[in-house]
């Protein structure tokens, strides 16, 4: 959960770093200090397009802070990255939704306990939900939530179109490869390995910043997909 909240700083500071949109959906601290989960919506410029390349298994390898006896600890966290639909390629009937209210959980004073701010939606032909509790305002829970659920439903429609196509490719777009560990972090070496291009870096906190060496790292991962798109173009002509 500490490396979680270092992660989730580093690609908001990576968003800043281009320049694009950067918004704190939810955010759940955990009671040492890190973060338990996570959403944020970002936008800009091919943003997604850099971005689909973090999705997946992250290893850390690091002696913890809240570790006393000095030993090293291996842990993962998981990146999901999802599109952001637009409603032309994406319709959702009011029909087909089921909203919740209820008082939202956890710290936020007195406010949190006396009214229904929290919002859920359950998108009934699929099953998939959504929910945010992150604001004070019941519109804007349920602004964010329709967003993230949107999302999550571009996704399985996007993953069902394109899954026959690349299954093949090592480099997987979208849902796709989150099961598999991707980066490993291992601060006792000052090293940063991409597994997927077996590519390093031995500048760890340089990388953490989220700026020059992350996006060095990101376009080296679009370079290779693209390679892989047109050596598979070129295969099937063949």
């Amino acid at each position: 959960m500490l490396f979680t909240a270092e992660m989730f700083d580093m690609y908001e500071q990576y968003a800043a770093y281009k320049k694009w949109h950067f918004e704190t959906l939810e955010y759940f601290p955990s009671e040492i200090g890190g973060l338990r989960h996570a959403t944020a919506s970002i936008g800009g410029h091919e943003a997604y397009k850099h971005l689909k390349f973090e999705g997946g298994v992250h290893r850390v390898q690091r002696v913890p802070k809240t570790e006393r006896q000095g030993r090293m600890h291996t842990s993962t966290m998981t990146v999901a990255v999802l599109p952001q639909p637009t409603e032309i390629n994406l319709v959702i009937h009011p029909k087909d939704l089921r909203i919740e209210t209820k008082r939202a959980s956890g710290a936020g004073g007195q406010h949190v306990n006396t009214t229904d701010s929290a919002v859920r939606i359950v998108h009934v032909p699929t099953g998939i939900a959504s929910e945010c509790q992150q604001e004070r305002s019941q519109l804007k829970n349920r602004e964010m939530a329709m967003k993230k659920l949107r999302a999550k439903l571009y996704s399985i429609q996007l993953e069902e179109e394109t899954s026959k196509r690349y299954s093949a490719r090592k480099i997987q777009i979208g849902t796709k490869g989150r099961s598999e560990k991707i980066r490993t972090y291992n601060f006792s070496q000052d090293r940063v390995t991409d597994h997927r291009i077996n590519k390093s870096f031995h500048d760890i906190e340089g990388f953490m910043l989220g700026e020059r060496l992350l996006d060095e790292l990101i376009w080296s991962l679009k370079e290779y997909s693209d390679y892989e798109a047109l050596a598979e173009v070129i295969s099937e002509k063949t």
